[in-house]
């Protein structure tokens, strides 16, 4: 079995914009009026030659596990930062009880890594070191990147960053050019993957290199950023297809 994947939207689980459904001469909006919107999408996509790329394999039982703890501890994350944003505006007498709640999650987080980290030693072992020979990419990103990002190694370059929302998107009409922004995409994958290049633009001599030329010539630093998110990203996806580490062959400086 398979889902599609359009542009980084995983159609099986897709929302339907109400711009969209206006577009086919639609008002309501329900699920069971997404779903045959959906259904006449499939119908459409069915017919294409190039099908196979709009396509991708469901995930194997190791893989949902990996998924299911990486978005377990993301859980577990937003469950700790809120407690502790509470303890700043609670009065002193409730302290305890909140402490006891931070605990108890501390507990947990530690519980879910460790699985996670046993998980992807056991089942993933050889990629997860092919990723993290890459300076940025660390235990989290490594297992994110190999849970909700299959297609990774198996896309170009172009078809890669796009998936995941950091290709540049053109804005022209006419003989106006507007400015070319990110859109669409994996957001969970693009954060990872922001903290990851955040960690390389000082630790990573290719990267940090790219980022200080792009920012010597002018770039704003958020563009400058996300140019080398989309790099780091692009020579993942080479050294996943190639089963080659990170090194000065995948790379131009």
């Amino acid at each position: 079995m398979s889902v599609i994947s359009v542009v980084g939207i995983d159609v099986a689980k897709a929302h339907v914009d109400v711009c969209v459904l206006g577009s086919m001469g639609r008002l309501a909006k329900t699920d069971t009026i997404d779903a045959r919107m959906l259904a006449e999408l499939a119908s459409v996509l069915v017919q294409r030659e190039d099908l196979a790329r709009f396509l991708r394999p469901l995930a194997d039982a190791q893989q949902q596990w990996l998924a299911a703890l990486v978005t377990r501890r993301r859980q577990l994350l937003t469950m700790l930062n809120a407690e502790r944003q509470r303890l700043q505006i609670t009065p002193a007498g409730l302290h305890p009880s909140i402490e006891a709640i931070v605990a108890a999650i501390k507990a947990q987080l530690d519980d879910v890594e460790a699985q996670m980290v046993g998980h992807m030693r056991e089942h993933f072992g050889e990629l997860d070191r092919l990723l993290q020979s890459a300076s940025g990419i660390g235990p989290v990103a490594s297992a994110t990147l190999i849970a909700e990002l299959p297609e990774l190694g198996r896309l170009s370059r172009r078809e890669i960053a796009a998936l995941v929302g950091v290709a540049p998107m053109a804005n022209d009409s006419g003989s106006s050019r507007g400015r070319r922004r990110i859109l669409g995409g994996r957001f969970e994958i693009r954060r990872v993957l922001y903290m990851a290049t955040l960690t390389a633009t000082r630790h990573n001599p290719a990267i940090k290199a790219f980022y200080q030329r792009l920012t010597a010539a002018g770039k704003l630093p958020k563009v400058a950023l996300v140019a080398c998110m989309r790099k780091l990203l692009t020579v993942l996806n080479a050294m996943v297809r190639t089963s080659t580490p990170w090194g000065k062959s995948l790379h131009r400086t």
